[in-house]
């Protein structure tokens, strides 16, 4: 959900996050809870299904017959929003930094479902929503993960 400065819900979205659940901890592949902001915002002016690694595009663009190609890759599309912990011991520094562990909110590809827990740790949202949401907010943004 996305809040206006009024606390009034101004635009709703569906996302899958985490195959492993919830957690904090490196390397646990879990979505991360607790306050974040938006760190970094990567991707503008993509064109839709742009595939990232690393945060860079490859110079590819999703298809379903490049992932029948690459069954084993994770796929990150069109935009990144790159999240930061902002409490220490929870979700920011040592075991538990969310930015270290590169949790993102991006695109993923179309045919993924929303709703269900299928993500390496990152907060996955259809592509179309994932620019609309990156066009709505700026570097800062705060950002809540509950469960």
């Amino acid at each position: 959900m996305v809040f206006t400065d009024e606390d009034n819900v101004s635009h709703i979205y569906a996302v899958a996050t985490a195959k492993n659940g919830p957690g904090e901890l490196m390397g646990s592949e879990c979505t991360p809870r607790g306050e974040h902001y938006i760190r970094a915002k990567i991707g503008d002016g993509y064109v839709e299904n742009t595939v990232l690694v690393g945060r860079r595009p490859t110079g590819e663009i999703y298809m379903p017959a490049l992932r029948e190609q690459f069954p084993q890759r994770d796929w990150i599309l069109t935009r990144i929003l790159w999240l930061c912990g902002l409490e220490p011991g929870k979700n920011r520094s040592g075991r538990v930094d969310t930015m270290r562990r590169y949790i993102y909110i991006h695109g993923c590809p179309d045919e993924d479902k929303m709703g269900v827990p299928s993500s390496h740790g990152c907060i996955k949202m259809k592509n179309t929503d994932v620019i609309d949401l990156f066009n709505r907010v700026n570097v800062g943004t705060k950002v809540m993960i509950r469960e």
